[in-house]
């Protein structure tokens, strides 16, 4: 363990074991992903694609290590056990930082199918990290604004495409569909500008979450529903490398597939979209309670 170092020097340590992971991985996953890309046949990404998963599953074997070492972290894990990773899961989760991803996958990791995540189109120019995602099938959404939209009409629905085309090449392998419905990291200050009715929760956003049960709710064995809980504040990215993030607790619920939900059409149908959102507010409502009583209990 290597916590006893100064902080400053802990975060350089921790970012460049960091760095050395990513370097080790990326390229073989960029190698094996233009085979596939050169030769677009489903017998090809059949063969290559699990292949790619078992490099990421070593990739977050490799940052769960270095976190091993250079964190002395309390971890509070609970609803993990019986997990299957040949299954197909529906995962959601609260979003507070970036340190959310490391705990997500360290958590998961072989306990069920690689997590793939809906990420913001600008992120797929971040160095190394977006030609991984890439590698991977995690597909880019730009999130357009209404306003946007409304000067751009042509763009509308572009999202809601990507996200089938994803889901077609998840339905092929085990896949743990990640979604964070609230689209965003919580603050103070978009809480407050949203006027959200929860106090730990920013508003949720049933779209995302509908099209995956829309595309592949069959395959779904559950839906894992994430509370992470960080008792003594959220950490930034930079707290997380220097080792201030000392506790975190995570508890996962397996639910049942909305079997109502399934193969309706949210774009097109007024009725459909009133029925996710009544179901995604009484899941935000029951979280945000469950994050209550955690910290309530964290703090005696």
């Amino acid at each position: 363990m290597l916590n006893f170092l100064p902080g400053p020097l802990l975060g350089l340590v921790a970012f460049l074991l960091l760095l050395l992971n990513i370097l080790l991985w990326v390229p073989l996953l960029l190698a094996l992903a233009v085979v596939r890309l050169v030769l677009p046949f489903k017998a090809v990404r059949l063969a290559i694609d699990p292949v790619l998963v078992r490099i990421a599953e070593a990739w977050i074997a490799g940052n769960s290590g270095w976190m091993v070492l250079t964190q002395a972290m309390d971890w509070d894990v609970q609803g993990v056990a019986g997990l299957d990773p040949r299954g197909w899961y529906l995962v959601n989760s609260n979003h507070q930082t970036w340190a959310d991803i490391f705990v997500l996958q360290h958590i998961f990791n072989r306990r069920i199918p690689l997590l793939k995540f809906f990420i913001k189109d600008q992120l797929k120019w971040v160095p190394f990290m977006g030609l991984a995602w890439w590698a991977l099938d995690f597909p880019f959404m730009r999130r357009h604004s209404e306003e946007y939209l409304k000067l751009h009409p042509e763009m509308r629905g572009k999202d809601q495409e990507a996200t089938r085309r994803a889901c077609e090449k998840f339905a092929l392998i085990p896949t743990s569909v990640m979604n964070f419905l609230e689209g965003t990291r919580f603050t103070p200050a978009k809480h407050a500008k949203q006027n959200s009715p929860y106090r730990h929760l920013l508003k949720p956003k049933a779209g995302g979450i509908a099209l995956a049960l829309n595309a592949m709710g069959d395959k779904f064995r559950a839906i894992l529903d994430v509370t992470i809980v960080y008792p003594d504040g959220a950490p930034g990215f930079a707290d997380f490398l220097c080792g201030r993030m000392r506790r975190v607790i995570v508890r996962v619920q397996s639910l049942p597939v909305p079997e109502h939900l399934m193969g309706s059409d949210y774009a097109a149908d007024a009725a459909t979209r009133e029925a996710f959102a009544v179901w995604v507010r009484q899941l935000w409502r029951d979280k945000d309670a469950q994050i209550a009583r955690l910290l309530a209990q964290a703090a005696k």
